[in-house]
């Protein structure tokens, strides 16, 4: 099998051109393998580029699990820096995903600009510290700033035990929800620092696309005014969006790199 690697800001996926329709999307346990970091390709996550009536492609995502996962803001856009890859569209693109359409851009630097879905206002939490809220961006993410008298810093906070046991919180059953750490920066126009605790890779990764969604959302409320910057472990992403007048969000973009890093057969 053929096979494409691509990171988003340290976000890594492993891409099959699937327009053939050859892929068995029911085998947990071989998207799973072809996840794992040391028995297969390794990835955060598994994407297949199939044909869609009406759209220039269909997004078919599998957390590394192997389980059909939400949307994947960082997905979505290395699946459109591919596309772009084998000829599929030029520098636009229109495609469906699994919660709805999307439109997209690829810049002249390699940047790619994805349009997310319209976005209610953030809620407090029932779950973690005061202050703490919830959103979903197209999958659903816990938001947790850090103040800046609280101790350790992002840095040396505990992503994995916390985003562990929130995830897992039974206010999120059944599914759960992604969670991210926030350090609020003295300026609120410099990059808010950000690390994601994500489920379905059940650790944290270098970046989450949907994620920073949240947190740039979420910001607005404190400070920060489009287009947010946010730094990840991976990287600089940004988002742009519009405040609705009911308190939530339309024109919402994520903006950032798309990279081939290797192709090759499995």
């Amino acid at each position: 099998m053929q096979f494409h690697k691509y990171q988003g800001t340290g976000n890594d996926f492993v891409i099959i051109d699937d327009r053939a329709r050859q892929f068995d999307e029911t085998d947990q346990a071989r998207i799973a393998h072809l996840c794992h970091r040391r028995f297969g390709i390794g990835a955060d996550g598994l994407m297949l580029l199939r044909n869609k009536e009406g759209f220039d492609f269909e997004m078919v995502y599998f957390n590394a699990d192997g389980l059909p996962s939400s949307m994947c803001g960082n997905g979505g856009r290395c699946l459109v820096a591919f596309a772009k890859f084998l000829g599929v569209i030029q520098d636009q693109a229109h495609f469906l995903a699994v919660d709805g359409p999307h439109d997209a851009r690829v810049e002249p630097d390699g940047t790619v600009r994805l349009r997310m879905i319209d976005v209610n206002a953030p809620v407090e939490a029932e779950v973690g510290e005061e202050g703490d809220v919830f959103l979903h961006t197209g999958s659903p993410h816990h938001v947790h700033f850090l103040d800046a008298e609280e101790h350790p810093t992002l840095a040396e906070f505990d992503v994995y035990g916390t985003g562990h046991d929130i995830r897992y919180d039974q206010a999120y059953d059944p599914a759960g929800t992604n969670v991210n750490f926030v350090e609020i920066p003295a300026d609120p126009a410099h990059p808010w620092p950000v690390r994601t605790y994500e489920r379905g890779v059940e650790n944290e990764t270098f970046s989450c696309g949907t994620g920073v969604t949240a947190v740039a959302l979420a910001a607005s409320q404190r400070g920060a005014a489009s287009p947010v910057r946010l730094s990840t472990p991976g990287g600089e992403l940004a988002v742009s969006f519009e405040p609705r007048a009911d308190g939530g969000f339309k024109n919402v973009w994520l903006s950032g790199p798309a990279v081939r890093v290797f192709s090759g057969q499995i």
